[in-house]
């Protein structure tokens, strides 16, 4: 069954009315969970998963970041993040590393092997990811790029 068959948008139940933000909140959460199925099939040949690719790109985005950093940039546990880094690093995408300034501390470091695979794998990934949205116009996806900006920045206010 598909969102559009679960009746109001997908979002309410017959006769429930519902305030915009509890809509948008159900829709984001949907589309949300669409879009990580449709990657984790993208990536399913690669052997990672649409959570794995995640933190890569917290990775490459923060640079060598402490398993603190890329758990609070990603939503989820530290405990979570070590789970996605030792995978990633069984793999050889990414390295474990004991910070310099205190030994306690893990760092995350990303290996040439990652860069090399999302130099191979961004084009057709990208490309996908377009057409996937590819029902919003050009205009419409930086109204919606800016719209969830500023939706996350209500988010993670609320939840520090």
């Amino acid at each position: 069954m598909s969102i559009d068959e679960l009746g109001t948008g997908g979002v309410a139940a017959p006769g429930e009315r519902l305030s915009p933000a509890v809509q948008a909140f159900r829709l984001v959460i949907a589309l949300a969970q669409e879009l990580r199925t449709l990657m984790d099939r993208r990536l399913q040949a690669s052997g990672i998963t649409t959570q794995q690719a995640a933190l890569m790109t917290v990775i490459e985005i923060l640079g060598r970041p402490a398993l603190g950093e890329a758990a609070r940039a990603m939503a989820t546990t530290h405990q979570n993040v070590k789970q996605l880094a030792s995978a990633l690093e069984r793999k050889g995408f990414v390295q474990i590393v004991a910070d310099a300034d205190d030994g306690r501390s893990k760092r995350l470091v990303a290996t040439p092997r990652q860069r090399a695979f999302w130099a191979r794998r961004n084009p057709d990934d990208h490309a996908d990811v377009a057409r996937w949205l590819s029902r919003l116009d050009d205009a419409e996806q930086r109204t919606l790029v800016a719209l969830l900006a500023k939706a996350m920045a209500g988010a993670r206010a609320a939840r520090d």
